[in-house]
């Protein structure tokens, strides 16, 4: 691995575009056919990134926050808001700035800058400091197998947490069970029917907690204040405790713990009530800790056939809606299932709560259905076939873990962006909830969530990427280019709370340039990510699989390639053998190959459920991670080379090579059919045969590599040439030889059995296609 040069391409502003000039009009970004947009990721760390311990200076019209890029007068103590134009006074404090004693926020490199806005959740009485809450809510239909599997890890989380992290414990199976951990005693249990929906004040009368436990109760108001805000803090104390002190109490409950012990009669589905479960999860967080950083942790067995939120019926012979049922509106429980999440997800986002799902089942568990609620609120989600499997078990254990492998679990975000005149916002994509909020800079049309300047994230880690469309004005004042500013600028403020319960926020301001795209196409050209841009075009893609009926999302993106080609490309009129495209350019029509063969367009052989689970992922993943989704890498090794990266080709195998694939939710690793001999002969326990033990060793170090640093955890396939698992590799290559072409192959390379184009031919098409007049 140690070959490949890893550049870090986001830098310290953690953003990146796909196009680094932009175009000055409308007009002109529409013929650029890719959208202006940005990645970016909110709070990734950088060692360069300096944290200030006094609060920042805000522009007094457009509330954008000083920065580098503002315009200083030291005589006059006047900074001009690169936004607005607008003079601003300093403060007293800011009394001694010159030129040689500048403030960090000014010096040019601090382009992204950290401000501690203090402890949100510090309480001056000192009864009630809750930093974190963790609700673990467990499904016990499950085989007791399984069932013990998930009691292990969970039992191994536990003691993984912070000490004053508060943890509560609901159950559920045909019923819902809420367990008073408060109640040392003996195990006390409230149990809700799964049957019907429950709203959060009914979950409060009869937990007993918060406004409603208290209805009754005569005399002042005063009094009747006092009195809620103790029943509040006792719902804390009776079903939230810290880590450190129900540890023990948990582990001896989870012990006894049985699987839901209902009959279930042969052909049938156990009765489960997940909605009802996570409705009184979020009821109770609601009552007891509302604004404060808490995640739901759901543990989910199979699919929920009770009560709201249910997918399937209880009937065995009816299957779990596939993609051809939800195509043609035959999956009867999908669009009400959806409703209640949606709903659900509301309540999550305005208490400012998270919901985590870990889902384990061979079948679907309703992953479709409930991805409104975990992306809108920032959740993690983690699919898997056993709860034994290790991308279950280490994934669950990376969400506790502390220190440098950590996720860097944070609470209570928000994202604002401010923008230069003429900038308009269309949404972003990615885990987040549009807060309404409404300027100037807001556009007409949306992707994602939109119509607003300023955005929720109720749960955020290290690696969460957003990704932010942004459109030009349509009026043509701006077209003046000597009255206008060569730059344009954008902010993004995020204001989060930190692991240790600290409120910090953010600043990133970034500078582009605009460009007469007209008159000059070179500089336009030169700004060009093209990874960024096939990562967004396939985020665009996914969205609009799901939002527009009909949507034919390979027709669409071969017209946008065709267009990008005729708009960027160097050719002859008609003459297909002229065309060039410039280097800039060069790998986007092969992102784009790969794309169209991806999982996130060809759905056919996933389920909704694992649908709905890549595009999370891509959605909230770094651009270089969900390059590798779309388009994924391969290294070979061999006994006469060093470790190299090899093409995405079915050429690439050989009899005498390892193959390492990473297509990112799997790792592949691939012996060729003479390594795969030898390995079995036990060649590679011969000491005169060293090289042939450290060549079968060198890709497992390497996948182990990435397997350590990647969430959720990726699952490892390692297989034989020719062998049945080889498929994991097969589906990814570029079928170049295939039965059709077989006669001219190499002795010990392989064949692809599908009727598939190959690179080449999609090329020699695109070509004719873009160069037609």
């Amino acid at each position: 691995m140690s070959e490949i040069p890893n550049t870090d391409q986001e830098g310290i502003d953690s953003v990146r575009m796909t196009w680094n000039n932009w175009p000055r009009t409308k007009v002109e970004a529409s013929k650029c056919v890719i959208p202006l947009a940005a990645s970016i990721s909110p709070i990734r760390p950088h060692s360069e990134i300096p944290t200030l311990q006094y609060p920042p200076l805000r522009c007094k019209t457009c509330t954008s926050i000083m920065n580098c890029f503002s315009r200083v007068d030291f005589t006059a103590k006047i900074w001009i808001c690169p936004f607005c134009y607008q003079r601003n006074h300093f403060p007293p404090h800011y009394s001694m700035i010159s030129e040689t004693n500048l403030p960090a926020e000014l010096y040019s490199q601090y382009t992204t800058i950290e401000y501690t806005l203090g402890d949100k959740n510090h309480n001056p009485a000192g009864e009630f400091d809750v930093k974190s809450a963790f609700v673990f809510v467990l499904d016990t239909c499950m085989i007791e197998e399984e069932f013990e599997y998930v009691k292990s890890e969970f039992k191994r989380a536990i003691g993984l947490l912070p000490e004053n992290a508060m943890v509560g414990f609901v159950s559920f199976g045909t019923q819902v069970q809420v367990h008073e951990l408060g109640f040392s005693d003996m195990s006390k249990v409230y149990v809700f029917r799964g049957t019907k929906e429950i709203s959060k004040d009914q979950v409060m009368e009869q937990l007993g907690i918060g406004v409603a436990g208290r209805r009754n109760v005569p005399g002042a108001g005063g009094y009747q204040q006092q009195k809620g805000m103790h029943m509040q803090n006792s719902g804390v104390t009776r079903f939230l405790l810290p880590a450190s002190d129900c540890e023990f109490t948990l582990n001896s409950l989870l012990d006894e713990l049985q699987t839901d012990q209902w009959p279930v009669a042969p052909g049938t589905r156990a009765s489960r009530c997940t909605g009802v479960a996570l409705s009184v999860a979020a009821g109770l967080l609601g009552a007891c800790l509302p604004g404060t950083g808490a995640r739901i942790v759901a543990l989910v067995g199979g699919p929920c056939t009770e009560g709201p939120g249910t997918i399937i019926s209880k009937d065995l012979s009816d299957p779990v809606r596939s993609h051809k049922d939800l195509d043609k509106d035959a999956a009867p429980y999908f669009k009400k299932a959806v409703k209640f999440y949606d709903s659900l997800a509301k309540q999550l986002v305005s208490q400012g709560h998270v919901l985590d799902l870990f889902a384990s089942a061979l079948d679907q568990v309703g992953v479709a259905e409930m991805k409104v609620a975990v992306e809108r609120t920032g959740g993690l989600v983690v699919l898997s076939e056993s709860f034994g499997h290790s991308v279950f078990k280490d994934s669950f254990k990376r969400v506790f873990e502390n220190g440098e492998h950590s996720l860097g679990l944070c609470f209570n975000g928000t994202l604002e962006i401010n923008c230069s005149k003429d900038i308009k916002i269309q949404g972003i994509i990615g885990p987040c909830t549009s807060m309404e909020k409404k300027g100037p800079s807001v556009a007409d049309t949306v992707i994602g969530e939109g119509n607003t300047t300023a955005w929720k994230m109720c749960g955020l880690d290290k690696s969460t990427c957003l990704t932010v469309f942004f459109d030009l004005s349509s009026s043509e004042k701006s077209s003046n280019p000597g009255a206008v500013n060569p730059q344009l600028y954008l902010q993004f403020l995020t204001t989060y709370q930190n692991p240790e319960g600290l409120m910090l926020l953010r600043v990133t301001t970034i500078t582009r340039s605009w460009v007469d795209s007209a008159a000059n196409s070179e500089e336009l050209v030169q700004g060009f990510d093209q990874e960024t841009a096939a990562v967004v075009m396939a985020r665009l893609t996914s969205l609009k699989m799901e939002a527009e009926e009909g949507f034919d999302a390979t027709r669409w993106l071969d017209r946008n390639l065709i267009r990008v080609c005729s708009r960027f490309g160097e050719y002859r009129k008609d003459d297909p053998t002229s065309f060039t495209l410039n280097s800039f350019f060069s790998f986007f029509p092969q992102f784009m190959f790969n794309l169209r063969r991806s999982q996130f367009v060809q759905v056919f052989n996933n389920s909704p459920d694992e649908t709905a689970y890549f595009r999370m992922s891509l959605n909230r993943e770094n651009i270089t991670n969900a390059a590798v989704m779309i388009q994924p890498s391969l290294i070979s090794y061999s006994f006469n080379s060093l470790p190299q990266p090899a093409l995405l080709d079915v050429a690439s195998i050989g009899a005498d090579r390892i193959l390492l694939l990473d297509s990112y939710f799997s790792v592949v690793i691939f012996h060729g059919m003479t390594i795969a001999q030898w390995r079995n002969l036990g060649y590679q326990n011969q000491p005169e045969h060293q090289a042939f033990a450290q060549l079968l060793q060198a890709p497992k170090d390497d996948a182990q590599m990435i397997i350590h640093d990647r969430f959720p955890v990726p699952r490892l396939v390692v297989c034989d040439q020719h062998g049945s698992q080889a498929r994991f590799l097969l589906a990814k290559l570029n079928p170049s030889a295939t039965y059709n072409n077989a006669n001219d192959m190499a002795a010990g390379s392989d064949i692809i059995f599908t009727d598939d184009v190959s690179l080449q031919v999609f090329f020699e098409h695109l070509q004719r296609l873009a160069v037609q007049s």
